[in-house]
């Protein structure tokens, strides 16, 4: 989402970077191009006013000019503002995601446009609360007016293996909501989701509704969704249901799109309500807690690799993963074994979505796109693996033309497909077995030129 700011504000720091001692004019012209990156990432110009005062505020002095690194202390000053716009800072009280802390059952309640991705997101919420809070959510529609609505969050209800109140046909929401706390109530549900209805643009039906149904149910977290895609118009919307409604919190949705990442650094100003949530995806599970200091760092190139650690942690399989290291450690590596790597990955999520996490990265981000890396290759390589016989898993020294022409059949893929992944396979069987044989204190010794071919024939300098 922040890939346009994140670059043009590295290309500003690598500037600075390269003049080593800064002149007061070397930071004023460092943040009037700041100023322009963020006008055109589309943040609210209050905010970027805000923003840009309090960098030169502890910017321009002796104590940045005469530091032993003046550009990395403009980069630490920039990374600062950037947190407190994002809702850290001194006066963040460091709590994270959904507020649960409220007698049972807790009313939640989504509001938002429609096409925001309210629903799924109520979905999302629900797989969340039932496995990493083992909380038991009862999920509502408060939609009377979009065909199928009710439908659609009973389908995703199924899917996050939650309930769904059953539909009564011709029940107003205020009618479904009562029930649906009532139903709370009675069968000892932890939670309850709300999920209102929305409109193409803000109305005073909207508004009324949706006041109605919070007085009534007295949620204990109002979540506003938004499309991060909208940019100044999602700051305008959240603006709007603050002003009219009332919100706790802001669930932003589809922040993997071409976002150009102001409705975030704007929305927390503007609104005074914190983002709470991500919505990265339309899978249950791509929903992640928004930390101001990790999106800075994201911003700013500095990586994130503290959310990296926590997706593998929740996704990565830890007793299959042990297996496959003990396998690796005996020189054992087939591509069974590599089909198990490449499920694992996929459950992280897009291939470029985990290097975005990875410091720098951003600065070879023209050959990754050129790498063209994407979780369609890494199902496509598995198509083909599944394709194989077991026998041809285990020992793909007898995959000759005709069994590659079968296989590419199979998998629909191209026998050149099946060649490419058969030449990767390859490749990491045999850095495998130079990782066994050198053992640990080979390894130490002579680092990653160790498993390079033919760096032990290299003497040392």
């Amino acid at each position: 989402m922040f890939e346009a700011l994140s670059s043009k504000l590295n290309g500003v720091f690598d500037r600075l970077r390269r003049r080593g001692a800064l002149s007061d004019a070397d930071v004023a012209e460092a943040l009037r191009e700041v100023r322009v990156a963020l006008l055109e990432a589309d943040v609210a110009l209050p905010v970027v006013r805000d923003l840009v005062n309090k960098v030169r505020e502890g910017a321009v002095g002796q104590e940045v000019i005469r530091s032993v690194s003046p550009a990395q202390q403009v980069i630490k000053i920039v990374n600062d503002a950037l947190v407190e716009a994002l809702g850290g800072g001194e006066g963040d009280d460091g709590k994270r995601g959904i507020d649960l802390n409220a007698p049972s059952p807790v009313p939640i309640l989504m509001v938002g446009l429609q096409g925001s991705g309210k629903t799924t997101t109520s979905g999302k919420i629900a797989l969340r609360l039932r496995t990493r809070d083992k909380k038991k959510v009862l999920l509502a529609s408060l939609d009377v007016h979009r065909p199928a609505a009710q439908l659609q969050l009973a389908t995703l209800a199924q899917q996050a293996e939650v309930t769904s109140l059953p539909i009564i046909a011709g029940q107003t929401p205020m009618q479904i909501a009562m029930r649906a706390m009532d139903v709370g109530r009675r069968e000892l549900y932890d939670v309850v989701i709300l999920d209102t209805a929305g409109r193409l643009a803000i109305d005073e039906a909207l508004m009324e509704e949706v006041a109605q149904v919070k007085l009534a149910t007295n949620p204990h977290e109002t979540l506003l969704v938004v499309d991060a895609m909208t940019g100044q118009d999602a700051v305008n919307t959240a603006k709007a249901f603050q002003d009219k409604v009332g919100v706790t919190g802001i669930v932003m949705t589809r922040i993997d799109g071409d976002a150009r990442g102001g409705a975030a650094l704007s929305m927390r100003a503007v609104t005074g309500a914190p983002i709470k949530l991500l919505g990265a995806g339309e899978k249950l599970d791509a929903l992640e807690d928004f930390h101001p200091d990790r999106i800075a760092s994201r911003i700013l190139g500095m990586g994130d690799i503290v959310s990296l650690v926590e997706k593998a942690a929740a996704t990565i399989d830890q007793a299959e993963a042990e297996k496959l290291a003990a396998r690796m450690q005996k020189g054992q590596f087939s591509l069974e074994d590599y089909a198990s790597q490449l499920k694992q990955i996929g459950k992280m999520g897009s291939l470029q979505g985990i290097l975005g996490m990875l410091p720098g990265v951003g600065k070879i981000k023209q050959q990754l796109e050129g790498a063209n890396l994407d979780t369609a290759i890494l199902a496509r390589q598995a198509a083909i693996i599944s394709s194989m016989t077991l026998r041809e898993r285990r020992t793909p020294d007898i995959l000759k033309a005709s069994r590659k022409k079968r296989i590419a059949a199979g998998s629909g893929t191209s026998v050149q497909e099946v060649n490419k992944l058969l030449k990767q396979f390859d490749d990491m069987s045999a850095m495998m077995k130079r990782m066994n044989k050198l053992g640990q204190k080979g390894l130490m010794r002579g680092g990653l030129a160790a498993l390079l071919p033919g760096a032990g024939n290299k003497r040392p300098f």
